[in-house]
């Protein structure tokens, strides 16, 4: 027997891994193939709660729920769990609505080539949130195990980092060959915020592209919201089942939202508005400018239609349009 210590990470675990607790959940959820169309202010207020663990689709600033999280804002939703997945300007919305109190952090405060949020930096340095750290592939494999209805999954990602110090994965030793590995515990959120490309009016969704890890964090979350670019008839649906990425017995409200994620970017339908994100990025410097940038934007407009029209509107959006298919 090898009497060798197996380490653990120091960082609190914020969601059971529980798989039975959840399949208990699941077995009470009505599944029915349904119309869930809705209005996305309906469906942060009867699917979001404060205090509630949330996972957000897309990558970085590609295909993220932006009218979605500026409704958490605008509801001011509190003390959210939050699963920081390369999370870049989904990230500084949360943190510009102080809307979480804990989070898993893989890629947080950064926006990649634009530079860094300061205001995300504030919320982090605060003290007022917790932090338990990951890499993005564990991230990932979290909600893989959640998905595949497992309480972890083993991995050698992390394994002599401190990155794992600083987690709540342990070391575990292989059955069949002896060997140390990092057992990842599933990550089973709330609720789920995505965008797609289309969807049909019972959940049922397609993405183009990189699926990053939607379609596990859609099995993984107890309730799933989802807006879409289009919506597209179930008899298109059924033509091509292959594409259909999230199956409609994940999803508990569907919204159609052209250029739902603006200002970051659609693949294939619009570019990323790089001009407002510098913008958002001048505004953080100053804590009371960001306020009133905020205020402006978000807080007074009565919806994400107001936002685009605040920005451009559809002569703003067809230029973003053009500009996907030059790059």
């Amino acid at each position: 027997m090898n009497d060798t210590k197996l380490n653990t990470g120091i960082g609190e675990l914020f969601m059971s891994p529980n798989a039975d607790e959840m399949r208990g959940f699941l077995r009470n959820k009505k599944k029915q193939m349904k119309n869930k169309l809705t209005t996305v202010a309906e469906a942060i207020d009867t699917y979001v709660n404060d205090g509630d663990y949330l996972a957000i689709g897309g990558f970085g600033g590609v295909r993220i729920p932006t009218a979605l999280i500026h409704e958490i804002i605008r509801k001011e939703k509190k003390n959210l769990g939050f699963a920081g997945h390369v999370s870049t300007h989904d990230c500084q919305l949360l943190s510009a609505g102080k809307s979480f109190n804990r989070c898993d952090a893989a890629y947080i405060v950064g926006l990649e080539a634009r530079g860094l949020s300061k205001n995300s930096r504030r919320m982090f340095e605060s003290g007022n949130v917790k932090v338990t750290e990951w890499s993005n592939g564990a991230l990932s494999w979290r909600f893989k195990a959640a998905a595949m209805g497992l309480p972890y999954l083993p991995s050698r990602v992390m394994l002599g980092t401190d990155t794992f110090k600083h987690s709540a994965a342990k070391e575990v030793e292989c059955p069949f060959t002896g060997q140390k590995l990092a057992a990842l515990p599933a990550l089973y959120p709330d609720v789920a915020i995505l965008h797609v490309h289309r969807a049909d009016v019972y959940g049922n969704c397609q993405i183009d592209g990189i699926l990053v890890a939607d379609d596990d964090i859609a099995k993984a979350s107890k309730r799933v919201i989802v807006t879409t670019e289009k919506i597209i008839s179930n008899e298109e649906i059924r033509r091509e089942p292959g594409k259909t990425v999230i199956p409609y017995w994940c999803v508990d409200a569907v919204i159609e939202m052209p250029f739902g994620s603006y200002p970051g970017n659609m693949p294939g339908e619009y570019f990323s508005d790089e001009e407002h994100l510098k913008d958002w990025l001048v505004a953080e410097k100053d804590e009371m400018q960001l306020e009133e940038f905020v205020g402006h934007h978000i807080l007074s407009s009565k919806d994400f239609y107001e936002y685009l029209e605040k920005n451009g509107g559809m002569n703003k959006m067809k230029q973003l349009m053009q500009a996907e298919h030059l790059y």
